[in-house]
């Protein structure tokens, strides 16, 4: 990985911030609406990059083309909203990693396919907007990951040719996206994975197993 990278971009949920235990809480509270018992957080951890269509497959074993789809998914949001950061945090190591990026001049960005009515808040709650270069949802563009459409759109919000940044993502559309966009990726080992297969296997240029080592591969010390 060149040394000369100006931005990195993350993806936000399973990769700048687990935000799985208050999205399967949210579930959860579909189901409890449904006269159903709780399931455990670790259930929902490999679908939290799904959104709705995956969570609500987990919790109450429907697709978007069930009848009862739109109505639990819109329980499902509401609540969420409700209660977007209460159980949320920063992987381990992500704040150092963060703060290694601000001390050495490298700027850093958020590229989702979440919609902006829920990142916007969630990156102000979790007193990351103001220090964010960039945060770009997947309702900014015409197409979300994996099409190129928001990596493009964060590049030119930063001002900076994708030459210049990184794409960090948990997910193999967070690497097909870079591709796409002709941007160099970082595969994050830490983060929910889903169900793409071996990691090994997505193709991205370098793989990080925590965010220190996503330092390491940028030659920065923390």
């Amino acid at each position: 990985m060149s040394l000369k990278v100006k931005c990195v971009l993350f993806d936000l949920d399973g990769t700048l911030v687990d935000t799985a235990p208050d999205l399967g809480a949210a579930a959860n509270a579909v189901r409890i609406q449904q006269g159903l018992e709780p399931l455990p957080l670790l259930i929902y951890r490999p679908v939290a990059s799904a959104g709705a269509r995956g969570l609500l497959k987990v919790a109450l074993g429907i697709a978007p083309d069930h009848a009862d789809f739109p109505a639990r998914r819109d329980y499902f949001l509401e609540y969420y909203r409700a209660n977007l950061s209460k159980l949320s945090v920063l992987f381990d190591g992500m704040a150092e990693l963060l703060a290694g990026f601000e001390r050495n001049g490298i700027r850093w960005g958020v590229v989702t396919n979440k919609p902006a009515w829920l990142t916007q808040p969630l990156m102000v709650e979790m007193n990351l907007a103001a220090r964010a270069a960039c945060a770009v949802s997947g309702d900014d563009v015409p197409k979300a990951k994996p099409a190129p459409d928001s990596i493009l759109l964060a590049c030119a919000q930063v001002g900076l040719s994708v030459s210049d940044c990184i794409y960090v993502g948990d997910d193999k559309r967070d690497i097909d996206a870079a591709k796409a966009a002709g941007m160099r990726s970082v595969a994050a080992d830490w983060g929910y994975l889903g169900e793409n297969g071996p990691i090994e296997g997505w193709q991205a240029d370098a793989i990080a197993r925590k965010p220190a080592e996503l330092a390491h591969l940028l030659g920065m010390a923390l």
